[in-house]
């Protein structure tokens, strides 16, 4: 180096930060080298490194500026109190991120064990709650990084002491105006540890049959058959009666109901039925069953019941038999196909 170098110049600032770079890649690679290493017994490690890797390097990158430029020559600068609370800011906010990316990475661990360990609707709750929990973790990192950063300005700690000093008033005012939001958000939190829907959950809601797709804080997202999207408020599932299918198991029963002539033969058509659904991969084996449920207005009508072992079987499973129904009758016995009859001898008789 020069004779007349120093650190508290220009060009030395420019060495102190160079090599304050230089250590955090160091550090960062030395990190990495030991992440590797555990990985070998433990796999999940490496996962998380690259799940954090940006974060951590980004923040590592702003605390080693900032630490060699407050100890050198920009630290004697007028404007280096501004400068240096957005390094804080910075930091802050990396650092959340950060945070944020471990906490993710350490929610989706456990959701995906769970998934391994349990099956149907006890899976489903599990995810629900830890997807919600997930999303509460992660808006109160951020509440606080925005906190802290605004509390880093002197005006805003004062304005804060004020607003302490009034905290009925603001509270109620503040109670008023975000009423629906907040009721919401509890909301959400009901659904969640209530156990009243689940993700996967298949539900009617408004005639519009689908599955749950997403629980937010403040608002559900159906899946509707057809791919349209259904978004509907926390608070509606903690108001409103909804019909759901899956609750306590993915089993179900499908009905099919036919209008018939009376002189439709039962005994066949209830051969007929049993050997189509057990003939069928969609059913489970648990139940069949066919009556005459009604009689009057001219017809019969038939209810041909079958299980299937979920809503998408079900829907396969009433699909095949009504349409191998329709088609045996046809062939079979086109006399049960529903017909009007109208009595000619009582108009001749008038004439």
């Amino acid at each position: 180096m020069p004779s007349d170098f120093t650190w508290n110049s220009w060009i030395g600032s420019a060495v102190a930060i160079g090599t304050a770079i230089v250590v955090a890649a160091a550090a960062l690679a030395l990190l990495a080298l030991v992440a590797a290493l555990i990985s070998r017994r433990v796999p999940w490690v490496r996962d998380l490194a690259r799940r954090v890797r940006n974060a951590m390097i980004v923040t590592a990158a702003v605390v080693a500026i900032w630490i060699a430029a407050s100890v050198t020559e920009p630290a004697e600068q007028s404007w280096w109190p501004a400068v240096s609370r957005i390094f804080l800011i910075a930091t802050i906010l990396t650092g959340s991120w950060l945070l944020a990316a471990s906490v993710s990475f350490g929610f989706e661990r456990l959701i995906d064990r769970e998934e391994t360990v349990l099956v149907g609707p006890e899976a489903r709750r599990r995810r629900t709650q830890l997807l919600v929990i997930h999303r509460l973790v992660l808006v109160t990192i951020g509440v606080l990084a925005l906190g802290t950063v605004l509390f880093t300005f002197p005006e805003m700690r004062a304005v804060g002491t004020s607003l302490l000093a009034s905290a009925g008033i603001v509270s109620i005012i503040a109670g008023l105006a975000a009423q629906s939001i907040l009721g919401n958000l509890i909301a959400g939190v009901q659904v969640a540890f209530t156990d009243a829907v689940k993700v996967g959950d298949v539900v009617v809601i408004q005639g519009e049959w689908g599955r749950i797709g997403e629980i937010n804080l403040s608002y559900v997202v159906v899946y509707i058959w057809d791919e349209r999207r259904l978004v509907v408020p926390c608070s509606y599932f903690t108001t409103t009666p909804i019909e759901t299918w899956t609750r306590k198991s993915d089993k179900i029963l499908g009905t099919v109901y036919l209008d018939l002539d009376w002189r439709v033969p039962m005994d066949e058509l209830r051969e007929e039925f049993q050997r189509i659904v057990e003939a069928s991969p969609a059913w489970d084996g648990r139940s069949l069953d066919a009556a005459v449920t009604e009689a009057q207005g001219g017809f019969v009508t038939v209810r041909l019941v079958m299980s299937a072992k979920d809503s998408g079987d079900q829907w396969t499973l009433r699909c095949e038999v009504r349409e191998k129904m329709i088609g045996w009758l046809q062939r079979e016995h086109p006399e049960a196909l529903p017909r009007t009859r109208v009595d000619l001898s009582a108009s001749r008789d008038a004439d």
